[in-house]
């Protein structure tokens, strides 16, 4: 790779393509470099070229190009079917080449792991270069780069952890923020980031992929940039339902099992609301599959979830059997991402969505139904070949709002504040919001990372709070694995925190195998709590590694566990040892399963989720939460849930998490009183609504606090300060990191 700086910027920025041979599939006799590698062209190159000069984007490709030159942020409103995503990277890359990389490389966000690799992939292939050398990826858990890399594809939120060391990403001539109209948290943080970073460094070149209607908010937030737009109008036929219907899950399978029998010929993708509908319409069209006549062709249900790790099967035409039909099943996240599917000649949209929305009142998630805007219904129309049909399960007047709603109106944003806080010291100004945070949402963040010493008296970040922002975990477990070393229990902690962190390792049993599955699963199950059984599960999961490594999916099949998911874990584990390492923490030595050790734990925990406890109050499983006084229950996957009737429940216990719409408690552990006095902050815990678990508290707290320094235990304590209450601070030898 060249390093030589030229004097001057250049005036114009060649692609290279135009090359003699490019109509041809052989080589003449001169054979034409790659500029990026220095080889000569293969023969695959020319012939995916000739393919690429097919796509509508190259029809704007001189326009990009002045604009580029000529503008440090430009907007590029296509969508992903016109093959904006591969081309305008690759023109990217070349213009950083003619400027010899002296302002740096070239990055393309996705909001998706999977869509990075993909068109990494993709666009090594067209360039005619090896995947981790001048073309790459980085997404979690997973690098493909290398020092020759010009080109890199990687999620929105990794190129945010690259901002922790590189806060003005100097290391980029050119950045690229693709699907802009999906409004992840991380992509709206990180448009609202470049907006200063640009005013820091002229000579840095952005651009915003987007679709109508978020083109026109874009320019009037940036203030007019230029617009290079591609219109790839949809000549297929909509159908339009005359009403919603509430049963649109089967209506919509009804409705793939009658395209199939008009034998018209060509794929079919149907939208859910959730992965669970998606996973539950797979089974059920591959057994109407099979039940279906000879004369009709069969079946072949693909799954394509955001949440899906590892390649997509039977993307490729040929990977399907000769005689079939493809039904591609997807979810709400995934309209601008299966552009690559040509054969797709219907679509199937039930015009639904659940969603994740978080309650800053309770500290909870609730997954809640609702309709997908009108942004979302055009992309998913797109997908269709010009002579499809795209069939919609609800009226047209029901799509009543045209944006796809920001992700960071409904989601908890204490890690977002806490990490723009990090970005205040690194020297960065505010984050311009396209939609500014909802403000109780942002006073509860604020108050969170308090209660977790994170901020100091001026609401900057404390020492402790710039520790928590280089963990890549939330701030409550980052400060759970921080307590954990002082109280020597980090490898254990560690344990917890990947597991917490990874997909759910337990598997959905199959219909008569729920009970086999409950007993194999009882088997790990800890007295301490889930927590501690999951520890249990990832140490017999490195047990059967050990024994033979081939026998470890084997096992996980015995135990009904995900193979994949603990994999996940072990990986993460292995980062989070690496960071633990780079800021010289250190790490103990296991000792899992002594009561100290088991004690030490439940500290550690409570040093970081002390804002997530509940007591049974009748002895029944009904569990008030102290910090908004909601009742709960157990989720029956719980240890507690499934051997309450042996054992009992717990009277207080710590929990992960709190599903509103379930009204459940997952991830449950005892603890006892005394320990959660000892590690809450006290101006959080005089902050607790008035109840009679607070009352018991309290009086703990109050005769502990006479004895240990001879007070009158019946004074009053009623002040929300932190100065007040610490006058009644009990003795208690309290975590240092607090």
């Amino acid at each position: 790779m060249s390093t030589e700086h030229p004097s001057e910027e250049p005036d114009s920025f060649s692609d290279g393509e135009d090359s003699p041979g490019e109509d041809s599939v052989g080589f003449g006799d001169d054979l034409e470099l790659n500029r990026f590698d220095g080889l000569p062209f293969s023969s695959r190159y020319y012939k995916l070229l000739k393919e690429r000069k097919t796509l509508a984007v190259w029809k704007v490709k001189c326009q990009f190009e002045d604009a580029l030159l000529n503008n440090q942020l430009l907007i590029v409103s296509a969508t992903a079917t016109t093959g904006r995503s591969t081309q305008i990277p690759q023109w990217c890359a070349e213009f950083c080449l003619s400027a010899q990389y002296r302002h740096g490389m070239v990055v393309c966000t996705q909001p998706s792991r999977q869509q990075a690799v993909d068109l990494a992939l993709r666009v090594a292939d067209e360039m005619d270069v090896n995947i981790g050398h001048e073309v790459g990826y980085t997404i979690p858990l997973e690098t493909c780069c290398s020092s020759d890399t010009v080109l890199r594809y990687l999620t929105d939120d990794m190129l945010l952890r690259e901002m922790m060391s590189d806060p003005f990403l100097e290391r980029y001539g050119v950045i690229l923020v693709d699907q802009a109209h999906e409004r992840t948290v991380s992509t709206d943080v990180l448009l609202g980031l470049l907006k200063d970073i640009l005013l820091q460094r002229p000579e840095l070149r952005v651009v915003v992929f987007t679709v109508p209607p978020m083109t026109e908010k874009l320019v009037r937030h940036y203030g007019g940039v230029p617009l290079v737009s591609l219109e790839s109008p949809c000549t297929a036929e909509v159908v339009h339902s005359s009403t919603s219907s509430k049963d649109y899950f089967y209506s919509a399978l009804r409705l793939v099992l009658e395209i199939h029998r008009t034998k018209e010929s060509g794929d079919v993708v149907v939208f859910f609301a959730s992965d669970e509908e998606v996973y539950s319409a797979c089974n059920i069209l591959q057994s109407e599959s099979s039940r279906l006549g000879g004369k009709l062709d069969q079946i072949v249900p693909v799954v394509l979830c955001p949440s899906q790790q590892g390649p997509v099967p039977a993307l490729s035409e040929e990977a399907v059997p000769t005689k079939s039909r493809r039904v591609f099943l997807s979810t709400q996240q995934g309209e601008d991402a299966w552009c690559t599917v040509e054969s797709v000649n219907f679509v199937v949209d039930t015009g639904v969505q659940k969603k994740m929305v978080y309650n800053p009142r309770v500290r909870a998630n609730s997954e809640t139904p609702q309709p997908i805007s009108g942004c979302q219904a055009d992309l998913r129309k797109q997908l269709c070949a010009a002579t499809g049909k795209c069939f919609r399960l609800y009226p047209e007047a029901s799509l009543q709002q045209a944006e796809t709603p920001p992700q960071m109106l409904d989601s908890n944003i204490t890690p977002t504040v806490l990490f723009l806080k990090r970005m205040e010291i690194a020297g960065l100004g505010q984050c311009h919001f396209i939609d500014r945070p909802d403000p109780e949402g942002l006073m509860q963040a604020l108050e969170e990372l308090d209660y977790l010493a994170a901020l100091d008296d001026d609401g900057n970040l404390s020492e402790i709070g710039i520790i928590m922002s280089e963990i890549p975990l939330d701030p409550q477990m980052a400060k759970a694995l921080l307590a954990s070393c002082e109280f020597d229990c980090v490898s254990e902690m560690l344990t917890i925190t990947a597991m917490l962190s990874a997909p759910s390792c337990f598997l959905e049993p199959s219909a008569g195998l729920t009970h086999e599955a409950a007993r194999c699963h009882r088997k790990f199950q800890h007295p301490e709590g889930d927590h501690f059984t999951l520890v249990n599960i990832f140490n017999a999961f490195k047990q059967s590694q050990k024994e033979q490594y081939t026998t470890a999916e084997k096992w996980c099949q015995d135990y009904f566990l995900d193979h994949s998911a603990l994999k996940t874990a072990e990986a993460i584990r292995s980062e989070l040892i690496n960071t633990l390492n780079r800021i010289e923490l250190p790490i103990s030595v296991p000792c899992f399963g002594t009561k100290t050790n088991t004690n030490n734990i439940k500290r550690a925990l409570l040093a970081g989720f002390f804002m997530q406890i509940a007591r049974d109050v009748d002895g029944s499983g009904n569990y008030f939460i102290l910090t908004h006084k909601h009742m709960a229950q157990v989720h029956p996957r719980s240890g507690y849930g499934a051997q309450s009737h042996k054992l009992g429940l717990p009277e207080w216990v710590v929990f992960n998490e709190y599903n509103l719409s379930q009204n459940s408690l997952r991830i449950v552990s005892e603890i006892s009183p005394q320990v959660f006095i000892q590690m809450a902050p006290l101006y959080f815990f005089y902050n607790l609504p008035s109840s009679e678990s607070k009352d018991i508290l309290q009086h703990m707290l109050e005769s502990e606090g006479s004895r240990q320094s001879g007070k009158d235990p019946s004074i009053k304590h009623g002040s929300d300060s932190r100065g007040n209450c610490a006058e009644v601070t009990p003795s208690y030898d309290r975590c240092i990191i607090q």
